[in-house]
């Protein structure tokens, strides 16, 4: 008799069912879109930068800058740099006797002065009692400094608040106190006078009066 021919049995092969992360199985559509992304290489966009809005200074328009407070546009000229055509405000700061000279293309660095609401709130920021710091008096003077150089009219008053001592005896300040805070005042001072168009002398009594500030005048009677 013919010998019988072994037959060799064929192991089943599992199927691996892909799964989400909540252990549902896939649907067939979910599959090849994980395919497709294994194979495409993600594309790099390049993000553009937003353009920044220019904002329209005019002739003797009262601006802060920064560093130096406030000031008053004198003019608007051009000048050629090489080739290039470049427009910049000549502003002057009368309280430091300055005239600076900024691009319009820079004037990021400028802000409008303050609305008659904000300087409301400066009003009600140095009627409020100051905050007291243990920290060490330098690291509290670098933090004032860079307060009063912010531009921000609200932190600028808060220099004003905290450093106030109700009075104007010398000797109730140290040196390096009274000069940040004179810095400080000053700035305020200026900007109360171009927004409410006052004198110096009664944007004084104002800004004394909200922070129950004792004159030498007064005490000495």
């Amino acid at each position: 008799m013919p010998k019988k021919k072994k037959v060799k049995k064929v192991k089943k092969v599992k199927k691996i069912k892909l799964v989400s992360k909540n252990k549902t199985p896939l649907k067939q559509s979910d599959k090849k879109s994980i395919a497709s992304n294994q194979d495409e290489k993600p594309e790099i966009k390049k993000i553009k930068k937003q353009p920044t809005e220019k904002r329209i200074y005019n002739l003797k328009d009262f601006v802060v800058y920064p560093k130096h407070g406030v000031g008053k546009i004198t003019a608007i000229e051009k000048a050629k740099i090489g080739e290039i055509d470049i427009q910049f405000y000549k502003i002057l700061v009368e309280k430091e006797k300055l005239t600076l000279t900024v691009p319009i293309n820079q004037q990021s660095k400028l802000r409008p002065i303050a609305s008659i609401n904000q300087i409301n709130k400066c009003i009600s920021i140095l009627k409020t009692k100051p905050k007291i710091k243990r920290t060490m008096w330098s690291r509290r003077a670098q933090e004032y400094d860079q307060k009063i150089n912010s531009g921000k009219i609200y932190e600028l008053a808060e220099v004003v608040k905290d450093l106030n001592k109700n009075t104007d005896i010398i000797a109730d300040q140290s040196y390096s106190e009274r000069q940040l805070f004179e810095k400080a005042y000053e700035r305020l001072k200026s900007e109360f006078e171009a927004v409410l168009k006052s004198s110096p002398e009664d944007v004084q009594k104002k800004m004394d009066k909200a922070l129950g500030r004792v004159n030498i005048s007064e005490s000495a009677q």
